[in-house]
């Protein structure tokens, strides 16, 4: 393997084990008395903040956004962070932590029916195979049989979350053309803080309880402990280490490794929350991941093959751009007709 590659897998899991902490670290902060508003803002600020420091240190001219791509910025901003974490983190509210990561995963299999029912691009049978996969799966995890064992908002919110999701992946095409994903992620945070600001009122927000102990299962940690990991591993370290290892790994194997995702959090909501999941919902989310993961593979192999996509190495011919630039890890697709080319986004979501 490629030196660049080995590296890229290395950051790759390491963005996703560092998102893993993002829901069940909100959780406690949430059984403490604070709102998921209040939680998203809570941890969107630190991030921003954070963030800015080091993209002014080390690379200022990141900062640096055409006028004409504001309106861009704008949107990613409201859709790709406060939108999609504040559904996120109501649905953690009201379901367990491994449940609401799996819904998210709907987002890659709402994109494909945009794509192909509403802009009647022709997908791969495989990319359709693993989407009735992913729905099946879902079926599984919310237990229909049972008639929706599980809350029902929970569920709305859960699908409202790959819903902003998959309006991210979709903005995500036009991301990475002339602006730096570094700069991109920062105007990003800085915008959802700021249009969140009159739904959360930071002024009203219970302070003192980010400096209490707080509960996670049977365990108790200093609550600057818990949100200073939630703000610097679970959002900034997460983000930096997925937008590097986007830059050395091809689309494939970054949507292989952004399952990892799911996995932790799973783990990582049972080791701290006790949380667990049944027979049936391990199944559902085996059957949720492997469906996300065929429609997506079969649509980078489908690109791979292309004459003029990529070549060895991860770089297009000529050596001069790095495949999948774009902010956040997000490889986009490409708009066009029945037989056009077909690119979705392989990064996990936007929210973790």
């Amino acid at each position: 393997m490629p030196r660049s590659s080995a590296n890229g897998l290395i950051l790759a899991v390491v963005s996703a084990l560092c998102f893993g902490f993002s829901g069940p670290l909100a959780r406690s902060l949430i059984d403490a008395g604070l709102s998921p508003l209040q939680v998203v803002w809570t941890r969107l600020a630190g991030a921003a903040l954070v963030l800015l420091l080091v993209t002014l240190a080390s690379r200022p001219k990141a900062l640096v956004v055409p006028r004409h791509r504001l309106v861009f910025v704008a949107a990613y901003s409201l859709f790709g962070f406060a939108a999609v974490q504040a559904f996120y983190y109501a649905t953690v509210a009201r379901l367990p932590v491994g449940i609401a990561s799996l819904l998210e995963y709907a987002a890659p299999v709402l994109v494909l029916a945009w794509v192909g029912i509403v802009r009647r691009v022709r997908l791969p049978r495989a990319a359709l195979i693993g989407a009735v996969l992913a729905i099946g799966g879902l079926a599984c995890v919310v237990e229909v049989w049972q008639g929706l064992r599980l809350d029902g908002l929970g569920l709305i919110l859960g699908f409202a979350t790959a819903a902003c999701a998959a309006v991210y992946f979709l903005l995500s095409q036009d991301a990475g053309k002339d602006v730096d994903p570094l700069g991109v992620l920062t105007w990003g945070l800085i915008g959802a803080v700021v249009a969140l600001v009159p739904l959360v009122r930071p002024w009203s927000l219970p302070w003192h309880l980010l400096t209490a102990d707080l509960a996670l299962g049977e365990r108790t940690l200093p609550g600057p402990l818990v949100v200073g990991w939630l703000v610097v591993v679970g959002t900034v370290i997460a983000y930096i280490t997925g937008i590097a290892a986007v830059r050395r790994l091809s689309a494939a194997i970054g949507a292989t490794i952004a399952s990892l995702e799911v996995v932790a959090s799973v783990v990582i909501a049972w080791w701290l929350l006790g949380q667990s999941l049944g027979p049936f919902q391990l199944l559902g989310g085996a059957l949720v991941l492997s469906g996300a993961l065929s429609a997506q593979l079969a649509v980078a192999r489908t690109r791979s093959a292309e004459p003029g996509e990529a070549g060895p190495g991860g770089r297009e011919p000529g050596g001069s751009k790095p495949v999948g630039v774009e902010p956040y890890g997000a490889e986009p697709y490409e708009r066009g007709t029945r037989d056009a080319r077909i690119r979705i986004a392989t990064r996990s979501s936007p929210i973790d």
